[in-house]
């Protein structure tokens, strides 16, 4: 997963590389010492510094739709997902559409086509709507929001980047030139399965976040199929009853020598994606609390990993501060070898790239 030395170049190529090997990013808006997105880029690349992943993969590079949650995803699979958007009523398109007035949608298309790259802000009025509840999560209640959503969701329109005055939209063939109009492939469920698979190195077999939309996948048997295709393979880890599904090649890759880093990990990082088997392989107990009740958090708001010798070693909760990482809290791993200077050093490069 590049967190044993740094295999990919640095900057933007480096950026590219990575999104092309770990196959999605997980997107995740807050930002104390960096997004998500930020701290999986900056714990593999050198020469990247927060806010570099949208700015160096948007337009061209990437996009962004459903993976495991929200995800930045390579504009190779764009044609997967425009293919399959076509046929899937994802994120709840039916309630919006049953709030939108008849036009605004495509009224909403052709105003991107005509001005885009365009924000949301950048639309023009079509008034308000009733906006979707999740359990006491308030949606947009402006009507061409909702309808930019609607036609994100359908892959009529992307994200291009990032603004101050929020995401960045345009139509794929100015936003994904080279593989907007690319033939998508035939089965988008077995494709995204093996996708899956290789994103997360070790795939439980069980349900649970990491099939997240392609939980419909799961249960048709799809990835059954592709472990007697020879696809994928079954592997039980020693001394665990759990499951996984894993690339078929897996056990021929060769990794690097550890470079001796001790790295900073996003709370969904790829690595963290299955916490029972983080608990297992590392004796290390994960929770990101920052949706838990202050009074009931163990650790604290925006708490993160820290991996040093392919041990999970600590964690720390800190933020950027005039140009410095500033540590609030850290906890050190029960019998762990703590190495303070390579915790400095990890904070002084992170620091350094913010």
């Amino acid at each position: 997963m590049g967190l044993r030395a740094v295999v990919h170049p640095p900057g933007p190529a480096g950026l590219r590389s990575l999104l092309a090997a770990r196959r999605c990013i997980q997107l995740d808006p807050l930002d104390r010492i960096g997004t998500n997105a930020d701290l999986v880029a900056m714990a593999r690349v050198d020469g990247v510094g927060r806010g570099d992943v949208h700015r160096h993969l948007q337009p061209g590079h990437a996009f962004e739709h459903f993976a495991k949650e929200r995800c930045l995803l390579p504009a190779e699979a764009f044609p997967a997902y425009r293919g399959q958007a076509a046929q899937t009523p994802w994120w709840r398109q039916t309630d919006r559409m049953k709030r939108l007035p008849a036009g605004v949608v495509d009224a909403v298309l052709a105003e991107v086509r005509a001005r885009g790259p365009v924000t949301a802000a950048d639309l023009s009025d079509h008034g308000a709507v009733e906006p979707i509840d999740w359990s006491g999560w308030k949606g947009t209640a402006k009507a061409a929001t909702m309808a930019l959503e609607v036609l994100w969701t359908r892959c009529r329109v992307v994200t291009c980047g990032r603004s101050g005055r929020g995401r960045v939209y345009d139509v794929p063939e100015r936003a994904l030139p080279t593989t907007h109009d690319a033939p998508a492939p035939p089965d988008f469920a077995r494709w995204a399965v093996l996708e899956r698979a290789e994103a997360a190195g070790l795939l439980p077999t069980a349900t649970g976040p990491w099939w997240s939309m392609l939980r419909d996948a799961r249960k048709a048997g799809v990835p059954e199929r592709l472990v007697a295709e020879g696809a994928l393979v079954r592997v039980q880890v020693e001394g665990s009853r759990r499951t996984y599904y894993a690339p078929a090649n897996f056990r021929e890759r060769v990794w690097p020598d550890d470079d001796g880093r001790m790295r900073i990990l996003g709370p969904l990082d790829p690595l963290l994606w299955c916490r029972p088997l983080i608990a297992h392989l590392f004796d290390f107990e994960y929770v990101w609390e920052v949706y838990v009740p202050a009074a009931k958090r163990r650790w604290g708001y925006y708490v993160v990993p820290l991996l040093h010798h392919g041990r999970l070693v600590g964690r720390f909760e800190g933020r950027h501060v005039d140009g410095e990482v500033l540590v609030e809290r850290l906890w050190v791993e029960p019998g762990a070898a703590f190495d303070e200077a390579a915790f400095c050093a990890a904070l002084e490069r992170h620091a350094a790239a913010g």
